[in-house]
C-alpha cells in the first residue's frame, strides 16, 4: 500500500500581489524538492478546473491543492518537516485562511495507484463527517510519525 493525501488551502489575499511572493515564488521549488525526495511515488500537475475555477475539490480559483502519493508516512513526513516545505508551511497564516473543514485528508491506496479528485473529495468528507478512519486520515491517526506534533498542526 502507499498513501495518497490532499492539501487545500484558501487565499486569503489576492495571490498577485507582492505579499503572496513568499509563498508563489516557492512553488516550484517546493515541487522539485517533493518530487526529488525519497518515496515520491506521483503528484497530481492538472486540477482540471472548469471555466469557473471548480473542480471536485474546489469551489473558485481562491482554492489551492497538492495531492500527492508516497511509499510510507515516514517518507510524507520528512517532505513536509525536514525541508523547504516547513518554510512554507510556517508562513501559512500570511497567504491563507483558516479552514472550516480539515485542509489535510491521507489514505491507503493500492500501489501504482493515482487518486482522482472525486476520490479525494470523498475522502476529505469523510474525514470531516466520522473524524480518523481506516479510510481517511490525518497526522494524528499515524502513532508512529511525530513531527507534525512539534508544529502544533491536526
Amino acid at each position: 500500500m502507499q498513501l495518497a493525501e490532499l492539501n487545500i488551502s484558501t487565499w486569503k489575499i489576492d495571490p498577485e500581489s507582492d505579499a503572496a511572493r513568499g509563498f508563489t515564488d516557492y512553488v516550484a521549488r517546493v515541487n522539485g524538492t517533493a518530487e526529488r525526495s525519497p518515496g515520491f511515488v506521483w503528484r497530481m500537475v492538472d486540477e482540471q478546473r472548469d471555466e469557473q475555477g471548480r473542480n471536485a475539490v474546489c469551489s473558485g480559483p481562491e482554492t489551492l491543492m497538492t495531492m500527492s502519493v508516497w511509499e510510507s508516512p515516514d517518507d510524507l513526513e520528512h517532505f513536509v518537516w525536514n525541508t523547504v516545505h516547513k518554510k512554507i508551511y510556517n508562513g501559512k497564516d500570511q497567504w491563507f485562511s483558516a479552514m472550516q473543514s480539515h485542509s489535510l485528508v491521507m489514505w491507503w491506496i493500492e500501489d501504482g495507484h493515482e487518486p482522482t479528485l472525486q476520490e479525494a473529495r470523498e475522502c476529505l468528507d469523510h474525514l470531516d463527517s466520522h473524524g480518523n478512519s481506516d479510510e481517511a486520515f490525518g497526522w494524528s491517526y499515524l502513532p508512529h510519525v511525530k513531527l507534525w506534533q512539534e508544529q502544533k498542526c491536526g
